[in-house]
């Protein structure tokens, strides 16, 4: 099966309810469809520093970013396919891309165990990537369930709603059950437009009429926020105590 291992394009997020979502469900109606996977448990393991230097530099909302993740979409076995991905954002603009693989090649390959069978102009970046940053290991595992949709006349606009966001730093395999530390807020459902042009007028409608704004939310920082960061403050902070008791 082929895959899309390119792309470009604006991802605009907003934090809805469930009424909120009903209400865009109702306008998309005549426009769209739900996919033919329908409602699907993606599963990522998200690659950083030791330090965390990728997602605390993203927090900072540089004019440029990226980072690199494994995906599955449904839990993995070690010949299921899986993507690598290696994702930037520029100006507003995200570019995405990604490999597919087993699911055995490309843990092996991001843990330096060698290299894909087949070498592309993409898995060539991520090599660079990986050797430029060079201490990336898995630092979190982040689920979430997902119900994408697209439009009746083939454009590429599209939209998406993850809820029972899940995050964790243990077991950091995409052979795995999901569960985590919950990030998003009680009976609410994030929701992405995906569009490399403008938003089509019956959306831009339902957005207003249901007072529904954009954000800025990233999955892996609000889990940096929620989970690591604490826990790496507080490390930091008995290590201290121990240099200032042991001095």
């Amino acid at each position: 099966m082929a895959f899309q291992t390119v792309f470009k394009r604006y991802e605009i997020k907003y934090m809805i309810s469930l009424e909120q979502k009903s209400k865009v469900l109702d306008a998309m109606k005549p426009y769209m469809k739900l996919d033919k996977y329908g409602r699907t448990t993606i599963r990522n393991i998200y690659y950083d520093t030791d330090t965390y230097l990728l997602i605390r530099r993203s927090i900072e909302k540089p004019t440029y970013k990226e980072k690199l993740r494994v995906r599955s979409y449904g839990r993995a076995e070690s010949d299921s396919t899986v993507f690598v991905e290696l994702k930037k954002k520029y100006k507003h603009v995200v570019y995405k891309r990604r490999i597919s693989l087993s699911e055995t090649e490309a843990m092996g390959w991001l843990s330096g165990e060698g290299y894909p069978k087949k070498q592309t102009q993409i898995s060539n970046e991520i090599d660079y990537f990986m050797d430029y940053y060079g201490t990336l290991h898995p630092t979190v595992f982040l689920s979430y369930e997902r119900e994408a949709f697209y439009t009746n006349d083939g454009s590429d606009f599209r939209v998406t709603f993850d809820d029972n966001i899940l995050c964790r730093q243990e077991e950091l395999s995409l052979k795995s059950e999901v569960y985590g530390t919950s990030i998003l807020p009680e009976g609410m459902v994030l929701m992405e437009i995906k569009c490399s042009g403008g938003i089509p007028l019956w959306m831009t409608r339902v957005l207003s009429k249901e007072h529904i704004y954009k954000i800025s939310f990233s999955k892996y920082g609000t889990a940096y926020r929620k989970l690591i960061f604490p826990q790496t403050h507080t490390i930091n902070e008995h290590n201290m105590l121990e240099v200032a008791i042991n001095a």
